[in-house]
């Protein structure tokens, strides 16, 4: 597969962005009893009342459409440890990505083992966003995360540790 030449302001932009830091996360569904999973930056908390977040996939992927075949998802939040699972949810291999890898249904989505945080949600809506599809997903249920996270800034794994002020 050949790179796509981007143009001037396409390249800035990715710059830009890239100085993001951002969380790492597996959105996961399940669908006639087949697991689906990818890897996301782009995920953020919605609203409190009620419980939504957001997430973005690309519109070519095959869990974007069984999400919206299925109408629910999970959000897998990773922890600092994690950077590997996320390599190995971030590229091709469709139900191959979780071979030897342990997860539970909850929620009727995947739930990683091990994973920081968990949100289990219900398709609420979507919204085109260019070559991606923004899901906003009501929460049916959380479990926080237990640990530093993943995060992903600059093209590259890391994590964040909080600094006091006095």
């Amino acid at each position: 597969m050949s790179t796509p030449v981007l143009s001037p302001l396409q390249s800035r932009f990715r710059e830009v962005m890239g100085s993001v830091c951002t969380p790492v996360s597996v959105v996961t569904t399940r669908e006639h009893g087949a697991p689906y999973g990818t890897t996301v930056s782009a995920f953020s908390s919605l609203s409190l009342e009620p419980p939504m977040v957001l997430v973005a996939l690309d519109n070519g992927s095959a869990l974007l459409a069984a999400v919206r075949r299925t109408r629910r998802f999970g959000v897998n939040v990773l922890l600092s440890e994690q950077a590997p699972l996320a390599l190995r949810f971030a590229g091709k291999g469709g139900t191959a990505k979780f071979t030897d890898i342990a997860w539970a249904e909850e929620q009727q989505v995947p739930r990683l083992a091990g994973a920081g945080g968990f949100l289990a949600c219900e398709l609420a809506g979507q919204v085109p966003g260019g070559d991606h599809t923004i899901l906003l997903g009501t929460v049916l249920d959380a479990d926080p995360a237990a640990g530093p996270p993943l995060t992903y800034h600059r093209r590259s794994f890391g994590t964040h540790n909080a600094h006091r002020t006095r």
